[in-house]
């Protein structure tokens, strides 16, 4: 199981980290918990609300993806991330891979209904 934030600012950019790891762009993520501090980034976060629940096929996983909101606290690195930056829906599209871009993606929709969807790691089946 692992969680991730899509933390969205007023102005409709969202955080996103590029991994130390591996290199990709990513929404942070980890344990979240209601006023999580994303060690990754430094930004304090409130949590909204479930966007989405996404399976990944070839390795048995399941991430929860929620919207959140920044409450405080700057943009910093650490030794999960080379960089953090406010991404727009176009950015996100460009650098993050596909099955990280839709999480984005849908947790700025305006509807409620949490997505449900399932990838191969890299790709939406």
């Amino acid at each position: 199981m692992s969680v991730a934030g899509v933390v969205v600012r007023e102005d409709g950019r969202v955080l996103a980290i590029r991994r130390a790891d591996n290199g990709t762009w990513e929404p942070p993520g980890g344990v979240l918990e209601t006023a999580e501090d994303f060690e990754e980034t430094g930004i304090k976060v409130g949590v909204e609300r479930l966007t989405g629940v996404y399976k990944n096929m070839s390795r048995g996983i399941v991430a929860l993806v929620f919207r959140c909101v920044p409450e405080s606290g700057s943009e910093q690195l650490s030794a999960e991330s080379t960089a953090v930056a406010w991404l727009t829906p176009e950015e996100v599209s460009e650098r993050m891979a596909e099955v990280y871009a839709v999480r984005v993606l849908d947790a700025l929709r305006g509807d409620l209904a949490p997505a449900v969807r399932v990838h191969d790691g890299w790709h939406l089946l």
